[in-house]
């Protein structure tokens, strides 16, 4: 049972809902401690004065806001603590609106909301109302001691809540510097919607793990276990394509290569029509027939 890292209510109207926020997202990335190499010893960091060269023991370090090279405004726990917004202990649904308007750009870290208490029917509630309205909740609550914009929305039987950037942590696209518009040809877009057709799938999660992390277990694994690890060859860059159209012919040749491959090897293991039945058959005749050739020849 995945542990409870904040517990509260969830408000909409005059209507409370007690719940408590569990972790939706376990990342698993492959982290390395820092080794000597000559003996294996574990590096330790030490913080060090720039201007004293000493080391500096943690109950004399403060935070400092840099307002120019070299120029800091000291800021004490104390006075941070003061702004820290009042923990409310509730998830406050200031507006409802369609998913689709939300750009995947403002989400961040992902919860689950589950119910607490005798909290299930008002759960289940709102649940299936933005389930029916096809609308997701946008909300304010205080995590630790920041306030955090977030949006409510249900995923099968439960309501996750996703922490957001806020608008002005969101660079534009117009701040970024590309190339004038360039229109291409029809051709070239019938050539590429063809090939997204081709790709196109229900998306399952689960067809995209992570190799790149299993391969470093796996050689974690085998260093753990003595084995010498020599370096594979560099791959070869691929080979510049002549056109853009050049390309999208080259991609539909060899989606059309993997789109056959299946059929060929379900066809292989299949059969024809009556050979499973009669090539038994045919294999037990010609046998018999040796078996007799071999008796005459005996006799």
């Amino acid at each position: 049972m995945a542990r409870a890292i904040w517990s509260g209510a969830l408000t909409f109207g005059l209507v409370n809902v007690p719940v408590k926020l569990v972790t939706a997202v376990t990342q698993k990335e492959v982290r390395f401690h820092m080794l000597h190499d000559a003996d294996g010893g574990r590096i330790q960091l030490k913080r060090f004065c720039a201007k004293e060269d000493v080391e500096v023991p943690y109950e004399h370090i403060v935070k400092g806001y840099e307002l120019s090279k070299g120029k800091y405004v000291a800021i004490t726990p104390e006075e941070l603590e003061k702004l820290d917004p009042k923990a409310t202990r509730t998830v406050d649904i200031h507006d409802f609106v369609e998913l689709a308007e939300i750009d995947p750009v403002y989400f961040d870290k992902t919860y689950y909301l589950v119910p607490d208490g005798g909290a299930a029917k008002a759960y289940a509630l709102l649940r299936e109302t933005m389930r029916r309205s096809g609308k997701v909740a946008i909300a304010t609550f205080v995590l630790r001691t920041r306030e955090s914009l977030c949006c409510v929305r249900p995923i099968d039987d439960a309501l996750a809540l996703s922490t957001m950037n806020r608008a002005d942590e969101v660079l534009p696209v117009s701040a970024l510097e590309l190339p004038a518009r360039a229109k291409p040809s029809e051709r070239e877009l019938a050539m590429a919607e063809q090939l997204v057709g081709s790709l196109a799938a229900a998306f399952e999660p689960e067809r995209y793990p992570d190799l790149h992390r299993e391969r470093v277990l796996e050689l974690v694994r085998r260093k753990a276990e003595g084995e010498t690890i020599e370096a594979p060859e560099p791959e070869r860059a691929p080979a510049g394509v002549v056109s853009l159209a050049d390309a999208l012919s080259a991609s539909l040749a060899a989606a059309r290569r993997r789109g056959e491959a299946p059929e060929r090897e379900r066809a292989a293991a299949t059969p024809a029509r009556g050979e499973r039945r009669h090539r038994p058959a045919a294999a037990a005749r010609t046998a018999g027939k040796k078996r007799k050739a071999t008796r005459k020849a005996r006799s």
